[in-house]
């Protein structure tokens, strides 16, 4: 009989990181699970804006035109280490178009300029979180750090997230 307790899916869940972890990447983070399965995961951290980079900024290097000034107050956050110039969007649910990957009834990610067209004229998602990379772990390299007490993780607030 195994003692390995069956995985658990932890997709919709901040992850924290405990102070013992040492890893540059991630001390102080919170990351937004978008995935988690036997496959590895995927997220993005969320509360590490970048100082240097403004949403105006991502605009401007996709030649897109803003119409409304709501850009202005948009922060760009370090989603993580892995490609850090793709760009992605956690977003509410009421923007869903070609590309938006529906995470469930309350978030969704989008990683296609459509989204950033909509949220520069004022037709994007009523709330919104832009990230530069994102955060991978490969197979069971998540569950292995958790059970190390590198992360703790609970379930997503919204309200939190956005």
């Amino acid at each position: 009989m195994s003692t390995d307790s069956p995985p658990i899916n932890l997709t919709h869940h901040f992850l924290i990181a405990m102070p013992g972890l040492n890893d540059e990447n991630f001390n102080r983070s919170v990351v937004y699970l978008c995935e988690h399965s036997e496959r590895g995961a995927l997220g993005l951290v969320i509360n590490k804006p970048l100082q240097d980079v403004k949403f105006a900024d991502v605009l401007e290097n996709l030649n897109i035109i803003p119409t409304t000034s709501n850009c202005r107050a948009i922060h760009v956050h370090r989603g993580g280490p892995v490609e850090t110039q793709r760009g992605f969007v956690l977003h509410s649910c009421d923007y869903n178009r070609d590309g938006t990957q529906v995470l469930n009834d309350q978030v969704a990610l989008s990683a296609t300029t459509e989204i950033l067209k909509s949220i520069a004229c004022g037709a994007g998602p009523r709330a919104n979180l832009m990230a530069l990379g994102y955060s991978g772990w490969g197979p069971g390299q998540l569950d292995m750090e958790i059970k190390r007490n590198a992360w703790l993780n609970v379930p997503a607030d919204p309200d939190l997230l956005f």
